[in-house]
């Protein structure tokens, strides 16, 4: 988000931007990023080869839609199912396979869970989304889908795989503007892995001890004593 007091419709779409290209680089452990630009559009719409949208509602209403060539498709979702350890010979090799919409849907709503946490956490509001749907599309077909806005904004960016494939975000939503209270303080972010790494280090004994002090009945008596203060703790 920007450092002013007011975060808009273009503050919301770089920061889901940054989700799709944080989801999908980290599913498929390749780099996935997006263009320096935002085109303005005049709606939304699903094209070829393989498009998918979802609805959310809440603080704020709107529309993501995400078209993916079949190139793009291909690679991001063969990249994700290695992966995950699948073999390679079992992998589809047509965007249009089950699979390959399957897989490309689950990504869509990682991508989403992401954005809605992060906006809802940031904007203190609540977002809900819609189960996104994914259609393989003819080149002959363009799709339009409309939502109940009152005031739209669209936009669209263009996002590049590791293999300089290009996919599209179209995104739509009321214009609208929060602004921030100058007494209001975010909760700092915080990674739980590493919360919990240190914590595991903090409880984790010093390897002081050698075999012979581990045998002598004094130590035994301590470890006892202990055993003896936890039980007490617990009230047995």
């Amino acid at each position: 988000m920007n450092s002013s007091n007011a975060v808009n419709n273009d503050d919301i779409l770089l920061k889901l931007c940054h989700s799709v290209s944080h989801v999908l680089s980290s599913a498929s452990a390749s780099r996935v990023s997006h263009a320096g630009m935002v085109q303005s559009i005049s709606r939304t719409r699903l094209k070829p080869d393989l498009g998918c949208f979802s609805i959310f509602d809440g603080g704020f209403s709107g529309l993501v839609v995400i078209n993916f060539s079949a190139d793009a498709a291909i690679e991001i979702y063969r990249r994700y199912m290695i992966n995950m350890g699948m073999p390679e010979s079992e992998l589809a090799f047509s965007h249009t396979s089950d699979d390959v919409s399957n897989v490309m849907g689950e990504l869509m709503n990682q991508i989403l869970g992401d954005f809605i946490g992060k906006i809802s956490k940031e904007l203190q509001t609540s977002i809900t989304q819609s189960q996104p749907k994914m259609l393989t599309i003819n080149k002959e077909l363009t799709i339009s889908v409309d939502t109940n806005l009152d005031n739209a904004v669209a936009r669209r960016v263009s996002f590049k795989t590791e293999s300089n494939h290009i996919f599209y975000l179209e995104f739509a939503m009321d214009q609208t503007e929060f602004i921030r209270s100058a007494d209001f303080e975010m909760d700092e972010e915080f990674d739980p892995d590493s919360l919990i790494e240190a914590h595991r280090k903090t409880m984790s004994p010093e390897p002081r001890q050698s075999k012979d002090v581990l045998s002598d009945p004094n130590v035994k008596g301590i470890v006892v004593d202990d055993a003896d203060d936890l039980l007490s703790e617990l009230g047995l």
